[in-house]
């Protein structure tokens, strides 16, 4: 800290300024944003309303950001939370591919389904992605919670292979 000796100089005290920072309350606020945004980051991530199924399948660990396609109440195909037609979905998953960086891993492609729409309609998305050559599909559902718990977000289940993958060269 800096203050005046009294005594010297010409009697009037001279004070200088201080030339420390005092980051106690800057260091406060970012740990309350911190907080606040480890809070809501969570709860941005899915925009499509789905009722998921539950399931007590141990979840995957995953490398990258997944793809994620949902299928609503009414049938309808969203990729993330865009709309779309199911024999345009396999040219926007190739779009994203290309986008991709060369010799990156090919990313998870999760597939939602409401519980209250029909098995088939859920089969057939899959089935469409799977034909146009995405093999990484897994469908999602939700972990059931134990009693007295908060719900948990969605977790991916065991991953649903149709065909083997062929060797990579």
């Amino acid at each position: 800290m800096a203050m005046s000796m009294p005594g010297r100089g010409n009697g009037r005290s001279r004070y200088k300024p201080m030339a420390e920072i005092n980051v106690t309350p800057m260091v406060d606020v970012m740990l309350v944003l911190l907080i606040i945004f480890m809070v809501a980051a969570p709860l941005m991530t899915v925009g499509v309303p789905v009722d998921l199924p539950k399931t007590a399948a141990a979840p995957i660990n995953q490398d990258n950001e997944p793809i994620t396609i949902s299928v609503d109440p009414e049938g309808k195909v969203f990729l993330q939370e865009t709309e779309v037609e199911l024999p345009n979905l396999v040219e926007q998953l190739r779009a994203i591919a290309r986008n991709q960086a060369p010799g990156a891993p090919e990313r998870r492609i999760f597939v939602r389904g409401d519980k209250a729409i029909s098995y088939g309609r859920v089969m057939e998305v899959m089935g469409t992605i799977n034909a146009g050559g995405f093999s990484r599909v897994a469908l999602l559902a939700e972990q059931p919670a134990p009693a007295g718990a908060p719900q948990a977000p969605a977790r991916p289940a065991a991953p649903a292979r149709t065909a083997p993958r062929a060797p990579q060269r």
